[in-house]
């Protein structure tokens, strides 16, 4: 089964990234997201450890325990979805930080940027991958989830999001970005391989 609105969060997704995008490419962080950035950058030192683990929620090693879960649960196109949501995300990811945008990290960018638990402090921030592969996994099982537990992988995307932020990772545009590339990357995994008939749409 395929849904209408998926295609309508594809391209509400590449529109997040492409209006994220025509901002990020001057390289410069405005007042307003450097203020968003230290309200929680500079949170307390004691939330180092809790946020240190939130931010393995956005690693790669998500993707097989959701997909090998799935398949468990006998949702095969569930698996398929969120292993293609990770290929469409690691490629176009890389196609953003060599085509579009390289906007440094906060460590460069932002003046007075704490850059905590061995986090580059260099390198390409735009886009964040942490948000774009919760975000786009979390639409992937959305609508196989029952309504109380829809809002569960939504909080663990925002968890990604700040913990990437206390840490000193990425600055509020990346995160804006790498949620829209997410949301299209889950929007496309979709499309192809359809939603079984008796998913909680």
């Amino acid at each position: 089964m395929r849904r209408e609105i998926d295609a309508v969060v594809v391209l509400a997704g590449l529109s997040v990234l492409a209006g994220a995008s025509s901002v990020a490419i001057s390289g410069r962080v405005g007042p307003a997201e450097a203020a968003a950035f230290r309200s929680i950058n500079r949170l307390p030192d004691r939330l180092e450890a809790p946020m240190y683990g939130v931010q393995f929620l956005g690693t790669l090693v998500l993707a097989p325990v959701v997909a090998i879960s799935a398949a468990g649960l006998g949702r095969r196109r569930l698996a398929i979805a969120v292993s293609a949501t990770t290929m469409v995300k690691l490629v176009a990811e890389r196609a953003v930080r060599r085509l579009l945008v390289k906007r440094g990290r906060p460590g460069i960018i932002i003046g007075g940027a704490v850059v905590r638990s061995n986090e580059s402090a260099v390198g390409l921030g735009f886009v964040s991958g942490h948000v774009a592969l919760t975000s786009g996994i979390a639409w992937a099982v959305t609508p196989y989830l029952r309504s109380g537990w829809r809002s569960a992988p939504w909080g663990g995307v925002l968890l990604v999001a700040l913990s990437r932020i206390y840490l000193g990772a990425h600055s509020p545009l990346d995160l804006i970005g790498g949620a829209g590339l997410g949301l299209a990357a889950g929007g496309i995994a979709n499309l192809v391989v359809g939603i079984d008939s008796d998913a909680r749409t």
